[in-house]
C-alpha cells in the first residue's frame, strides 16, 4: 500500500482525535442522560457530577471543532479509492454510515449547546463560559435534550457499525482497508 491508497495524514489524525473524544463523551453523556442530574448527584456526589457535566460540554465543543476540521480536510484532499473495490452493497453501507456519522457528529454538539443554553445552564469549554446563542426556554431545552439523547444512541449504533465494518475488513477480508486510516 502506498500513500495514494491512504487518506491524507491530517484527515487520519482528525479521525483518531474524533474517536478519542467520542470514547469519553459518549459514555459520559449516556450515563448523565440515563441518571439525570439528581441521579448523578446521588450516585457520584455533587463535585464529580459537576465535573462530568463540564467535561461532557468541553468534549462536545471539541467535537464540533474537530468535525468542522474533518469536513474541511475531506473537501481539501482526495478520498482514496478502495483497492480492491468494495462490492456495491459494501460501498452503499460504508458510504451511508460515514455520511450519517459526519452529520450526526456535527449536529450532536450543536443540539447540546442549544439545549444547555435554552435550559439556562452555562455552556462551558473547560472553565470558560461560551455564549449561549439562545435565550432561556424550558420547553425548547427539554425537547432539544431529548433529541440530543436519541442522537447519542444513534451515534452509538453508527459507531458500532463502523467498528464492525473495520474489524470485518481487518480480520476477515484482510484487504488493507484498515491501513487507509491508520496513523502509521
Amino acid at each position: 500500500m502506498n500513500d495514494s491508497d491512504r487518506y491524507a495524514y491530517p484527515h487520519r489524525v482528525l479521525h483518531w482525535l474524533v474517536a478519542g473524544v467520542l470514547l469519553f463523551s459518549l459514555p459520559t453523556g449516556l450515563t448523565l442522560g440515563f441518571l439525570g442530574f439528581e441521579g448523578a448527584v446521588d450516585s457520584f456526589g455533587n463535585a464529580l457530577t459537576n465535573l462530568l457535566y463540564t467535561s461532557h460540554k468541553t468534549l462536545g465543543v471539541m467535537m464540533l471543532g474537530l468535525m468542522i476540521a474533518r469536513v474541511v480536510t475531506r473537501m481539501m484532499y482526495v478520498v482514496p479509492l478502495h483497492e480492491p473495490p468494495l462490492s456495491p452493497f459494501q460501498r452503499v453501507v460504508s458510504t451511508s454510515v460515514h455520511h450519517l456519522l459526519y452529520l450526526a457528529l456535527l449536529i450532536q454538539p450543536v443540539l447540546g449547546w442549544l439545549a444547555t443554553a435554552s435550559g439556562d445552564f452555562p455552556v462551558e469549554f473547560f472553565h470558560w463560559h461560551l455564549p449561549g446563542l439562545v435565550g432561556k426556554n424550558t420547553e425548547l431545552s427539554e425537547q432539544l435534550f431529548m433529541w440530543h439523547g436519541w442522537l447519542g444512541w444513534t451515534i452509538l449504533g453508527l459507531v458500532t457499525l463502523h467498528i464492525a465494518g473495520a474489524l470485518f475488513h481487518w480480520l476477515y477480508k484482510q484487504d488493507g482497508v484498515m491501513k487507509r486510516m491508520s496513523l502509521f
